[in-house]
């Protein structure tokens, strides 16, 4: 590979985390706190867009930025504590670091709410950028060097893309693998547990 250090992107919701309990308990707040029906259990399954994407099918689109400020202020209460870490995640980072690379965190997600996420779980990257979807995570990804995107969505798949970089999708997600491979999808895995492997083959032919 060209690049001296190997730097690989992760994305966060059901990448690293599986957080629909946590989004699902935090709607569920959002509907009581506010009066209006949220179908909780229909939002979790379409997780990867940011935030308002989601609010704007419940919420009049003038009352958006308020209902967003006050679902992002309830998360850290209700949400962190209710998610757990995906099955293989914090392998996928070791492994990762194993090879002398580093990691960075791209989400749509609110970036102090992930950071607070990652630090219940004791999963540590290097980076953690917040707040980008889609194309818009090629930013923090060409900013940081990173060869390898690792995300569960089809808007992951075309921020590697966006960025130049591989893409790598987990079919753990919204999104059924076949679904990633006709999004673009360099690589298609069932989860993480078999990103490890997957890495040390990569390396030695990259």
């Amino acid at each position: 590979m060209a690049d001296m250090t190997l730097t690989v992107g992760f994305d966060l919701d059901m990448t690293l985390i599986d957080s629909r309990p946590g989004i699902r308990a935090c709607y569920l707040a959002l509907a009581e706190r506010t009066g209006t029906y949220i179908d909780a259990d229909l939002a979790v399954t379409r997780l990867g867009p940011p935030l308002v994407d989601e609010l704007v099918n419940w919420f009049p689109e003038e009352q958006i930025p308020v209902m967003a400020d006050l679902y992002r202020d309830m998360y850290p209460s209700i949400a962190i504590a209710a998610t757990p870490a995906m099955h293989g995640a914090s392998e996928a980072i070791a492994a990762v670091r194993a090879l002398g690379g580093r990691t960075i965190v791209v989400t749509a997600k609110y970036e102090p709410n992930a950071k607070l996420h990652l630090s219940h779980l004791g999963i540590e990257p290097d980076v953690v950028v917040g707040d980008l979807w889609a194309e818009q995570k090629a930013e923090a990804l060409r900013e940081y060097g990173a060869s390898v995107y690792v995300g569960d969505h089809v808007g992951d798949i075309r921020g590697a893309r966006a960025a130049g970089a591989l893409s790598v999708a987990v079919a753990t997600g919204p999104c059924p693998a076949d679904e990633l491979r006709a999004a673009g999808a360099d690589v298609v895995l069932d989860d993480l547990a078999a990103f490890p492997d997957w890495l040390t083959g990569y390396r030695a032919t990259g």
